[in-house]
This record gives C-alpha cells, sequence and structure tokens, in this order.
C-alpha cells in the first residue's frame, strides 16, 4: 500500500483574498463550484473556513463512491486542508498570489490499496481526480469572475 496523490491547480484572475474567501466559504460558494461527482454536499458544523464539518459523496467512477466526513483546518493564511474522518484522504487547498491574480492548487493523498488494485488505482485515480478537480477550478473561475 503507497500512497496516492492527485493534484490540480489553475490560474485565477481574482485577488488572492477574493479566491481564499471563496473557497473557504463552504455554505454557499462550494455547492456552486462542486461538479456532478459530488452529491448530498451538506455543512454539518461551522461553514466559513477552518472548523467546519461537511459531509458528501464522491463519485470517482461508476463504481467507485466515497463517502467524505471533512473537517477543515487552516494551518497558515490561504491553505485550507480537509480531512476525511472515514479514510486518510486528506485534500488541501493552497491559494498564492501569481501577479494580479492568483494560483489555486488542490491535492488530494491518501493511502491506496495493495496489490493489483492499489496498482491499478495509483496508475489511474490521480488522472480521474485531477479531471474532476480542474472542473472545480473552472467553476471557481467563473464564479470569481462573475463577483469580479
Amino acid at each position: 500500500m503507497g500512497k496516492v496523490t492527485a493534484t490540480a491547480e489553475r490560474s485565477i484572475d481574482a485577488s488572492p483574498e477574493k479566491v481564499r474567501a471563496l473557497v473557504a466559504d463552504y455554505t454557499d460558494t462550494r455547492p456552486k463550484i462542486l461538479t456532478e461527482q459530488f452529491r448530498d454536499f451538506e455543512v454539518t458544523e461551522g461553514g466559513k473556513g477552518a472548523g467546519t464539518v461537511a459531509k458528501w459523496k464522491l463519485q470517482a467512477t461508476s463504481k467507485r463512491v466515497r463517502d467524505i466526513a471533512a473537517t477543515v483546518s487552516e494551518p497558515e493564511p490561504g491553505m485550507l486542508v480537509e480531512t476525511d474522518a472515514n479514510s486518510s484522504m486528506v485534500t488541501t487547498w493552497t491559494i498564492r498570489e501569481l501577479g494580479a491574480g492568483c494560483m489555486v492548487r488542490i491535492e488530494t493523498s491518501w493511502d491506496g490499496a495493495g496489490g493489483i488494485g492499489g496498482f491499478f488505482e495509483k496508475t489511474f485515480a490521480p488522472g480521474g481526480l485531477k479531471r474532476i478537480y480542474n472542473g472545480v477550478l473552472t467553476n471557481l473561475d467563473d464564479i470569481a469572475r462573475e463577483e469580479a
């Protein structure tokens, strides 16, 4: 069993502060930026940044659905970490200044399965999750532009 990591990033033509606020808004913005692979999204505690607890289902493939129960922390400004209570999955959102805009990076890692299943997971899951996250980042970019 090895660590599996999926990453996607995108530059967004909006201030880092604005994008940080959008990403940290689990109540209003998050449901708007999630793609169809995310179902049953619900905030159960908080709703803005650190201390938020939310749950959802992530349907990465037709057969693979994860029940996520994430607690959000903010170890440093511009970084939100979602730690899943149901698995080893950790997703980190990082927003950094880039010229007049910012760079948003989503990175998810988890302990992969062993054996041949683990080989296929490590080979194919990162690309699939990257495609999902590219959709999320496109939606985030659209909302940031609308609100600019």
